[in-house]
């Protein structure tokens, strides 16, 4: 058996974790977990790179375990990932971790300290008096090092951090002992030029290929513009697009560039966990990822 209960893929997007992943678990009778905050939501397939046809035999957990619409969060995701580890781990199996959203990893690798917040109508109330940049200021004094900056983008999301940001300051139960974790953490890496052109590639796949049917499925299904905004990046700009404020050309070439964005990104992230401590075992993402990755592997066996 492995000398680690965790196996975790790293990587920018478009590097191909899903793939690795699923030839791993298949190699040590494993079972993945997505931490893609996106993929929890049913209908959001193509634009969140679901792949679920990738998987074939492997069992996979925290793909589709909601509707669009509810506000999902970093606890919520937590507690999940927990529960399913703990089922995977009682069954003998390996859990293989692919991710994903930075945030959602970072509280696996790091062991965020979660507690419930419910809703609080009178903070809510005082909250709603103030403006963006008082509420910046407010959630920034009460967690300067700040996990997610998105949440000081958007109010809404700038409220609902203060919100939890109160409720754990003021919160005086026990929080449980999480799992404990003995991860092996694998990245693929790409040079930074074959990135470029394998994000742009799937881009084009995906929107000759069903991305912009699926986002005006969801509208129709009631999904609001507003939470298609929310969900960012593909389902921001085709919702925009399918409102006509943008032209299909201009929609592919600001999307091209967000996700771009988001790389870079993703990049500097993954280069905040090495500096931070966490040791990760680079393959070549232009080589044979797998057979790498066994080597590695054998290593700490």
């Amino acid at each position: 058996m492995p000398k680690f209960n965790l196996l975790v893929i790293l990587g920018l997007t478009a590097s191909g974790k899903t793939k690795l992943a699923v030839q791993l678990a298949r190699q040590f009778d494993g079972e993945i977990l997505s931490a893609d905050s996106r993929q929890v939501y049913r209908g959001l397939d193509i634009g969140s790179g679901k792949d679920l046809e990738e998987y074939e035999e492997i069992p996979y957990h925290l793909i589709d375990i909601v509707d669009p619409g509810y506000e999902f969060n970093i606890f919520d995701f937590q507690n999940a990932f927990f529960d399913a580890f703990e089922y995977i781990e009682k069954r003998k199996k390996l859990p293989v971790m692919a991710g994903g959203s930075a945030l959602y990893v970072d509280s696996i690798l790091n062991g965020y300290r979660l507690v419930p917040v419910p809703e609080n109508v009178h903070l809510r109330e005082q909250l709603a008096l103030c403006t963006h940049e008082q509420l910046t200021n407010r959630l920034l004094q009460l967690k300067p090092n700040q996990h997610n900056t998105t949440d000081l983008l958007e109010r809404e999301r700038l409220v609902r951090a203060i919100e939890i940001a109160e409720g754990e300051k003021n919160n005086t139960s026990t929080v449980p002992d999480l799992p404990k974790l003995t991860p092996m953490v694998i990245g693929i890496h790409w040079e930074r030029s074959v990135t470029r052109k394998r994000i742009t590639q799937r881009l084009k796949f995906r929107l000759e290929n069903g991305l912009i049917e699926e986002v005006e499925a969801l509208y129709k299904q009631g999904v609001s513009w507003q939470t298609l905004e929310y969900y960012g990046l593909e389902y921001r700009l085709v919702a925009q697009y399918l409102q006509n404020q943008l032209s299909r050309e201009y929609m592919f070439e600001k999307l091209n560039i967000a996700i771009h964005q988001f790389s870079k990104k993703q990049a500097t992230w993954l280069r905040r966990l090495q500096k931070n401590g966490l040791h990760i075992h680079w393959v070549d993402g232009q080589e044979d990822t797998f057979k790498q990755s066994m080597t590695l592997i054998k290593e700490r066996l």
